[in-house]
């Protein structure tokens, strides 16, 4: 019988595992400039490999799903995470741009099939508000990862070429692999289930698709400003690479504080009213960036940026249980529709904001503005 697991150790490990995409993501942001220059492309294609690696990730959840459900929740996360690894070891030898699309795909199809796994084991031990409250202690831990993540990947390229990076999220997998063999207990009930019927039973849940819309419509505004960092920190205002760390990780220093504050909330207020109040300030946040587009400093850039990504403390951990709490039974299946929708729209949300390039701000302002309405329009009819 295997060991039962402390419960601080639990909220870590699985914080760790469910961190594989931002890792994937945030390593990568200060080398973009320069695998550009190797691959002499326009840095927006470079970009665009991180929609690509959205995408991977939505697809990998489709059949993470499934796999956690019916094999375990500890196999599901060995099995992502060794592929992950193998395929991050391959982008080194990429010779063009379209090679390093394709094995970013593949890797992080493999991080799909991993990440379902950190919220089904969750569905499997909590439910309800108190599941909000582990969501958002894993995501406070997990921010850490957006956080730290730069500041790896910026020393990597000042003593390493951008290949260092991905030998970095190699030795990374592999190490959450052998801790998770090692310490995650099973926490799964096998349960004979037709694959296609469990799709249709989360798909048709009306009051948990919202959930899940508003999730996936937030990560797009979300990631459009992730994407986009690299470009305003290093290339329009000049700042050096070795600094880009400190300022990309302002927002994650204050999104995990607004984490704590959404934990102290949860104890007298309800996940869905902190979700759309947190919602409805993103939006007049966006609106102010709208109006001062044009006149943006460097300092109203950090405190526009931090104050509509610390919202996301207030969305992710909250909508993610409003999602999940429905399904018991199917919970690797549901937390793979969760991430198919969150990273899948997110892409397809990106990818149409990142192909409106332009030399300033207008096409970031306007995006969240419009995505933020949007969400909020959706999860004010949540009852």
């Amino acid at each position: 019988m295997r060991k039962s697991i402390n419960h601080i150790y639990l909220i870590i490990l699985l914080s760790i595992l469910s961190s594989v995409a931002p890792m994937g993501v945030d390593t990568y942001l200060p080398s973009i400039p320069e695998i550009a220059k190797f691959f002499n492309v326009d840095i927006h294609k470079i970009e665009l490999s991180l929609s690509i690696f959205l995408i991977g990730f939505a697809v990998g959840q489709i059949f993470g799903g499934p796999i956690s459900d019916r094999y375990g929740r500890r196999f599901g996360s060995i099995l992502g995470l060794s592929g992950f690894a193998l395929f991050s070891f391959l982008i080194i030898f990429s010779s063009n741009i379209y090679e390093l699309w394709f094995y970013r795909f593949i890797e992080a199809f493999f991080g799909g099939i991993t990440v379902v796994n950190a919220t089904a084991a969750v569905r499997d031990r909590f439910s309800g508000q108190e599941a909000a409250k582990v969501f958002s202690l894993i995501g406070m831990v997990r921010s850490l990862a957006p956080l730290l993540a730069p500041v790896f990947g910026a020393a990597i390229i000042h003593f390493f070429p951008w290949e260092g990076v991905f030998v970095f999220l190699t030795i990374y997998a592999l190490v959450v692999a052998f801790f998770i063999h090692k310490d995650l207990p099973e926490s799964f009930t096998y349960t004979k289930q037709n694959i296609i019927q469990s799709y249709k039973l989360v798909l048709t849940h009306k009051k948990a698709m919202k959930a899940m819309l508003v999730l996936a419509i937030s990560f797009g505004a979300f990631f459009i400003i992730i994407a986009k960092t690299s470009y305003i920190y290093i290339e329009y205002f000049g700042i050096r690479t070795d600094y880009f760390p400190l300022f990309f990780g302002i927002n994650f220093i204050i999104l995990i504080a607004m984490i704590k504050v959404n934990v102290n909330l949860l104890k007298n207020h309800k996940a869905i009213d902190i979700t759309k109040t947190a919602i409805l300030v993103q939006f007049f946040i966006g609106l102010i960036f709208l109006l001062i587009h044009k006149d943006m400093t460097l300092i109203y850039t950090i405190i526009i940026i931090a104050s509509y990504m610390s919202m996301m403390a207030f969305i992710f951990g909250n909508c993610m249980s409003l999602a999940i709490e429905h399904f018991s039974k199917n919970a690797g299946v549901a937390s793979g529709v969760i991430g198919v929708l969150q990273f899948g729209l997110g892409a397809i949300i990106s990818s149409i904001a990142l192909n409106f390039g332009d030399n300033g701000f207008f096409v970031i302002a306007f995006s969240i503005t419009f995505l933020s309405l949007i969400g909020f329009l959706i999860i004010r009819s949540y009852k």
